[in-house]
């Protein structure tokens, strides 16, 4: 579990479903949103958090919204 709580996990789980269901890498989702792929696997795993306009950079380099965020955070609380 992360030593940043649960909330923490369940974005990085909505965030990969997104990347998948975009068809990107790890790598490739990086080098869209202009940072390490090690950081987009951290905050996958729920171990960083993310600021607002770097979630706003992965929304934009997945096509997706918040609305589908919300719809990815509440498949993942379940």
């Amino acid at each position: 579990m992360s030593n940043l709580g649960p909330d923490y996990v369940i974005l990085g789980a909505a965030l990969r479903a997104l990347r998948h269901a975009g068809g990107l890498t790890q790598v490739e989702a990086a080098g869209t949103i202009g940072i390490r792929s090690t950081f987009v696997s951290q905050v996958e795993r729920g171990e960083r958090g993310c600021r607002w306009h770097t979630l706003l950079k992965f929304l934009k380099a997945y096509d997706a919204d918040l609305a589908t965020l919300a719809i990815e955070i509440a498949s993942a609380e379940a």
